[in-house]
């Protein structure tokens, strides 16, 4: 198991360890919680562009690393999205774009195992790829939203926070819808580009 590998599979245990810092606390005095979240999923999406490009520099790209980053990225944007929206940090509107986010995923996760199974392995598009980074963004807001509201509320004023509140909250809405409309963009590009799998016709 090379570097770049062990990077890619450090997102599932980082995912579940901010998870279980964004529950409620249950000593005060872990004030810095939230924020030690959002440090945590920063390096976790930094990991995405580091394990390919130390691949790409040691000579060390994989089927197996080009499989694991992409399915990497799904457990950790889905976990996600999906936690944030179960403790509240997400409006209930968000239920259906991310409805959206998890069928296009679960489709595209389905196409590439059928394609491992014929020996051949998709990689990561562009248009997949930004929507990965805007899914991440969006993710990264509503962290930080979270880390203010916890954990820099003593230090600034009622009206500096209220606005530094509104414009995460609008600007996580934004980069949500527009994750939305990219990952089911990028959705159809794929199932266009890679149906012959699903109908089992020769490349």
């Amino acid at each position: 198991m090379n570097l770049p590998n062990l990077l890619t599979l450090s997102r599932i245990p980082l995912m579940l360890l901010i998870i279980a810092l964004l529950y409620p606390e249950t000593e005060p005095s872990f004030r810095w919680s939230k924020s030690f979240a959002l440090f945590l999923f920063l390096f976790a999406a930094l990991t995405d562009w580091l394990d390919g490009w130390l691949a790409r520099k040691f000579g060390q790209v994989s089927d197996f690393g080009k499989f694991m980053d992409a399915l990497a990225d799904k457990v950790l944007t889905l976990g996600m999205f999906t936690s944030l929206l179960t403790l509240g940090a997400l409006p209930i509107w968000a239920l259906f774009p991310i409805l959206l986010i998890l069928s296009r995923e679960l489709i595209i996760t389905g196409l590439r195992l059928v394609a491992a199974g014929k020996g051949k392995t998709l990689e990561a598009e562009k248009i997949g790829k930004l929507k990965t980074v805007i899914q991440l963004t969006c993710i990264s807001l509503s962290l930080a939203k979270l880390s203010v509201e916890s954990d820099f509320t003593f230090i600034m004023s009622e009206k500096s926070l209220g606005l530094t509140l509104d414009i995460l909250d609008f600007s996580t809405a934004s980069t949500l819808i527009l994750a939305t409309l990219i990952t089911v963009i990028s959705g159809v590009f794929y199932l266009t580009k890679y149906w012959r799998f699903f109908l089992d016709e020769e490349k």
